[in-house]
């Protein structure tokens, strides 16, 4: 049974959330805090199999207790579960960026937490978190660190600028996905001979706030992907929360198309609809990447797109996973050409497509 610590200021929302908890048999809430100075004080004599943490708490809220607990490096996996986590985007990012593994959307009201499909969410999302990996306290990297550290492109340069071809690099990850993208997509130069295009499992209106933070820290150029984006090489485009991406041909290029089609994999975006979607394009190779994620997305739609196209496969290597699930299934489906560090993705992207 996996021990839950619960930190949420309201006595109420405590009070419901651990009856949550405490009705699978899979988990048992073992302390409560009211708020993130008690919660350190419990975690730095204790450990939990997962937390359920609360942004918005007075003394100590839930992204200074993450400050504290990285300080201090005290390993922790930590859920988020606020009402912030749905209008405050960029408070997600924030609370992702310093190592929460996931987060739920918690109503405003407590009683509407006793809502089935709330229940459903928070518990799925409680058992990925309580299974994954404890957070790596790696410093995110910074613009000024891209542009300094220019070793990798200078190493894979003078290759990179023979690789021939048109090319596009199809991208899938989902728990710990936004933290690990900032490892891969700030390492891409401008110059990329391809565009990208990443398929992260996030809820509506929170794509756009992970493509702007990761446009900040880049060299290429990050956006959430409209409907009608035409491809273009050096970009990298984000697949929009709650609705499907696919790729299509239009006038000699390719353009963003999405779809309402019902979830797959229980997800939606789903990369197995975008893989599939480029079968029948014209790309001399489709550089298929999958990264850190619960489950098995991707490996049917790239099992596909290899029936019919030229591809090449890069799976994470399992102890750089916040979870090990989606690149496991491509790797135990004998689909992955490489299994890399996440640190070193990027420089296999660029040897896979080349550079202008």
């Amino acid at each position: 049974m996996k021990k839950i610590l619960v930190v949420d200021d309201s006595a109420l929302m405590r009070r419901v959330l651990c009856d949550i908890i405490n009705s699978d048999k899979r988990f048992q809430v073992q302390d409560r805090a009211v708020n993130g100075k008690e919660a350190l004080e419990l975690l730095s004599r204790k450990s939990y199999d997962a937390v359920v943490l609360d942004v918005n708490m007075p003394q100590m809220n839930g992204l200074e207790l993450l400050e504290e607990l990285r300080k201090r490096k005290i390993s922790a996996k930590v859920m988020m579960a606020s009402t912030d986590t749905r209008e405050g985007a960029k408070t997600t990012m924030d609370a992702l960026e310093l190592g929460a593994l996931d987060f739920v959307h918690k109503p405003n009201n407590a009683m509407d937490c006793r809502d089935e499909n709330f229940k459903d969410r928070m518990l799925n999302v409680l058992s990925v978190v309580a299974d994954s990996n404890p957070p790596v306290f790696t410093k995110a990297i910074t613009r000024e660190e891209v542009k300094t550290s220019k070793k990798i492109i200078e190493l894979v340069g003078r290759h990179a600028s023979a690789v021939s071809g048109n090319k596009i690099v199809a991208l899938a990850s989902s728990t710990g996905g936004p933290k690990a993208l900032q490892s891969v997509v700030p390492r891409l130069p401008k110059n990329l001979k391809a565009p990208v295009v990443i398929v992260q499992h996030m809820p509506a209106g929170f794509t756009a706030s992970l493509a702007e933070r990761l446009d900040t820290l880049s060299e290429v150029r990050v956006k959430e992907a409209a409907e009608g984006d035409m491809l273009e090489a050096g970009t990298v485009y984000i697949a929009m929360g709650g609705k499907h991406l696919n790729i299509r041909p239009s006038g000699g290029r390719y353009t963003i198309r999405y779809t309402d089609q019902p979830t797959r994999e229980g997800v939606r975006p789903c990369a197995n609809y975008m893989y599939e979607s480029l079968q029948d394009s014209k790309f001399d190779q489709v550089v298929c990447v999958v990264m850190t994620g619960m489950g098995a997305d991707g490996t049917e739609g790239i099992k596909n797109l290899k029936a019919r196209k030229k591809i090449h496969v890069i799976a994470q290597e399992a102890s750089t996973c916040a979870v090990y699930g989606m690149p496991k299934s491509i790797v135990t489906s004998g689909l992955s050409d490489q299994i890399v560090p996440l640190d070193q993705i990027a420089q296999e992207i660029i040897m896979n497509v080349g550079v202008k």
